[in-house]
């Protein structure tokens, strides 16, 4: 899972990001606040922002966030204990909030929590579900091993069932950011409407995909 990590102090920013890439997460840390704001979009499935950094704050940050994911965990770390801005964070849409000074451990928990999965098997229609842990999807009973990015799209489709992903949407979530071709992923969705077999994938002309189920 790809983190963005927001923290002007160099020390704790190190600490943080150390700890969780222990965890086998994939941390990428900023000390200033236009940094990350100029990154939003490279694909992270959780934020962890510091609201007062340089030049642009967290809250900034965390609003346009929200602008483009409406789901993504965004976890603020302050030491501010006003309580107008504890409330701001959360009127724009932030998960949780944890005051500084803190434990690292109790930011790895909330990580945790928020921003994993928490059902290894997720179950889309009768006897057809897909095995997060082992990357497999069973469709009545024929159960099929899926590539990295077949696995992260099927999750995303899961995810948002019945709601219309852009194509941008599965570039940042599919390829982390990185730029791809509309056709790769015409070509990826090919493939794994092969594994699904029904009629899961709707195209949206012009726009990206749905997983339509019942």
């Amino acid at each position: 899972m790809k983190i963005m990590l927001l923290e002007d102090n160099v020390k704790l920013n190190s600490t943080i990001k150390k700890r969780l890439e222990l965890k086998g997460y994939k941390v990428f840390s900023y000390v200033d606040g236009k940094e990350a704001f100029n990154n939003i979009m490279e694909g992270f499935s959780c934020f962890i922002l510091d609201i007062n950094v340089p030049n642009v704050d967290g809250i900034k940050i965390l609003k346009k966030i929200r602008e483009f994911y409406s789901e993504v965990p965004v976890i603020i770390i302050s030491a501010s204990v006003e309580l107008d801005v504890i409330k701001e964070s959360y009127d724009f849409g932030c998960n949780d909030y944890l005051k500084k000074p803190f434990f690292i451990d109790e930011l790895e928990i909330k990580v945790e929590r928020l921003c994993q999965i928490t059902d290894d098997i997720i179950t889309f229609d009768k006897d057809c579900y897909f095995d997060y842990k082992s990357s497999t999807i069973t469709i009545d009973g024929e159960t099929q091993r899926l590539t990295k990015k077949e696995r992260l799209l099927i999750n995303l489709f899961l995810t948002k069932k019945n709601q219309v992903l852009t194509y941008e949407a599965i570039e940042n979530y599919v390829w982390e950011g990185s730029f791809v071709s509309i056709e790769s992923i015409r070509s990826l969705v090919r493939r794994l409407r092969k594994v699904v077999k029904k009629d899961y994938i709707e195209t949206v002309v012009d726009t990206g995909y749905k997983f339509k189920v019942d």
